[in-house]
């Protein structure tokens, strides 16, 4: 089982327990019923002995308790202070608490393909991994570092996108003045906007073919269909802006290699001095600096 899948049903248990131990704290024990105030009382009521049961031998009838409606529990009723039984209502404007729990956990298992799929995420991780190999230093920086540096440059870009979502869908709903229905129509509109504006025009069409659908507008494309159009014109994007930085790299390996040549010092590897070489080049032009900006800039 994949982890989201595995927390979408920790999650659904968790509301089964939930409400199995609300049922149970409301629910009277046998012989008891609930008084006018809501307080348990005890069941006073006598237990008629059927004539049987009086003339019966010992162990007979006579032992058994007949079996009343008063002496089983009544089903719990909501009281005058609200404390009825467990709700799980997905109603336009009203959604309850556990359910909130339920949806914000399952929105935690997704936010990964979330963040792989319809944001500029992958773009920027895939340069970042290039310049990696251009330096020829592949486990320098860190690939926990590079991962952070591409979520934070990621959440810069994406600040023009997410600011409306949080305003105009998140914090309405969780306010609870709005549905999750609408929630979700209202943060579709941003999110659209910034597939549509980075999606390679004659890649989104190939995948409408692929879908065997019309649309007239491009925004009226599916998000079946404008996600994975989005996510090949990213990976486009990110391997050309790839092989524009490993071409100064390779000349600087193919000038470092024919001077060792030249100097018949052909047991020295390139590397050796290629790779300081292509360190010092970098830092030197503040290279950190520009390919960040780079990222940004080309990401809104």
């Amino acid at each position: 089982m994949t982890r989201p899948a595995a927390i979408l049903w920790a999650a659904i248990l968790l509301i089964l327990i939930s409400a199995c131990a609300v049922r149970a704290q409301e629910t009277p024990p046998v012989g008891e019923s609930l008084g006018p105030d809501g307080t348990q009382q005890p069941d006073t009521a006598p237990s008629e002995a059927s004539p049987q049961g009086e003339a019966g031998p010992k162990g007979g009838p006579s032992d058994l308790a007949p079996i009343t409606s008063q002496g089983l529990p009544s089903l719990p009723e909501e009281d005058e202070g609200g404390g009825g039984p467990l709700e799980l209502t997905l109603d336009g404007d009203e959604t309850s608490s556990a359910m909130k729990v339920a949806l914000g956990l399952t929105l935690l298992s997704l936010i990964p393909g979330l963040l792989l799929t319809a944001t500029c995420f992958a773009r920027i991780l895939i340069v970042l991994g290039f310049l990696r190999v251009g330096l020829q230093v592949p486990n320098l920086p860190p690939t926990q570092v590079l991962v952070g540096l591409a979520f934070f440059l990621s959440l810069l870009a994406m600040q023009p996108t997410l600011e409306p979502i949080q305003r105009d869908a998140l914090e309405p709903f969780v306010n609870d003045e709005i549905g999750i229905k609408e929630a979700f129509s209202r943060a579709e509109g941003p999110w659209r906007r910034y597939l549509l504006d980075h999606t390679r025009r004659s890649s989104l069409e190939s995948f409408v073919d692929l879908a065997g659908i019309e649309v007239a507008t491009p925004e009226e494309t599916p998000l079946r269909v404008l996600v994975p159009a989005f996510v090949v014109s990213e990976l486009t994007t990110a391997f050309s802006m790839g092989a524009v930085i490993l071409i100064p790299f390779l000349v600087i390996d193919l000038v470092v290699a024919s001077v060792l040549l030249s100097m018949n010092m052909i047991m020295l590897p390139p590397a050796t001095v290629s790779v300081p070489a292509k360190v010092l080049l970098f830092v030197s032009i503040d290279g950190w600096q520009v390919l960040a900006e780079t990222l940004v800039k080309s990401a809104l």
